[in-house]
């Protein structure tokens, strides 16, 4: 069975010519991960799992960027928890998919943009893409990157990127692990397509179960995990002055004024 559909929604372009499956975020100028594209995001990720002819699903950013991340605008209160059970509902389904997932990173790779890069099964980035998780400065946390990124990067490592939101490069992320190769820009088509040609000559079946296999004792702790930096974000977080200053200050573009309450 041959598989080739294209289609160009509002926030998205899905791709699919069997066995690849191509999701490019479409948002310009800086593909922001906003709610319409979260419900976007969902869909075609429930559509390609229903093609069995498909076993490798490849994430990238149109234009100069992967992504700057979720909406700023959606961590406002009314819109907040609408907002993170979207999110983590893409990343669940990310993580639960049964295609090989790769993530193909240029420019700024920010805040979810780099949780959505983080959860797939390999990822590979230009050596001058800026990574980083940069919510802290915004008075919050990435609740994905702070279950998932210390099994990536080691605990260290990734309080470091957590607690001071600094940016790193794509080489940088590649050399701790948050990437399986850096590449000048130029080269990043052609190292992607080495893996895709690799993986295409390989059984989808058999690729399914090993990464069922690879996640099966990580996903116990994730579900949970992610459940409960949810629960603190929303619970504790949300109800705290400085995170609704943070929020309120880069959206009023000025800088925060702490109170530390």
């Amino acid at each position: 069975m041959t598989t080739h559909s294209l289609k160009q929604l509002t926030r998205i372009t899905l791709d699919m010519q069997a066995p690849v499956a191509r999701i490019v975020l479409n948002n310009p100028p800086v593909n922001v991960i906003d709610i319409p594209m979260m419900e976007e995001l969902a869909a075609a990720l429930t559509e390609i799992d229903s093609h069995p002819e498909i076993a490798i699903l490849v994430v990238s950013g149109f234009g100069k960027r992967f992504s700057a991340g979720v909406d700023v605008e959606a961590h406002t209160p009314d819109k907040v928890h609408e907002m993170l059970a979207k999110f983590h509902g893409v990343i669940h389904a990310l993580i639960n998919s049964r295609k090989v997932t790769i993530a193909s990173v240029h420019g700024n790779c920010l805040g979810g943009g780099a949780e959505l890069a983080a959860v797939c099964d390999l990822a590979y980035t230009s050596e001058s893409a800026t990574w980083g998780f940069p919510e802290i400065k915004l008075g919050c946390y990435p609740p994905v990157a702070a279950t998932v990124l210390s099994v990536i990067v080691g605990q260290k490592q990734a309080a470091e990127l957590i607690l001071t939101g600094r940016s790193i490069t794509g080489r940088e992320a590649a050399n701790m692990g948050l990437a399986n190769r850096a590449v000048p820009e130029a080269e990043l088509e052609s190292a992607l397509q080495q893996s895709l040609d690799q993986l295409a000559k390989l059984s989808p079946t058999s690729l399914s179960l090993a990464k069922k296999a690879i996640y099966v004792w990580d996903s116990i702790h994730f579900h949970k995990g992610l459940a409960r930096a949810e629960s603190i974000y929303l619970d504790e977080l949300m109800k705290t002055q400085d995170a609704r200053e943070g929020i309120n200050a880069f959206l009023e573009k000025r800088a925060p004024v702490w109170k530390g309450k």
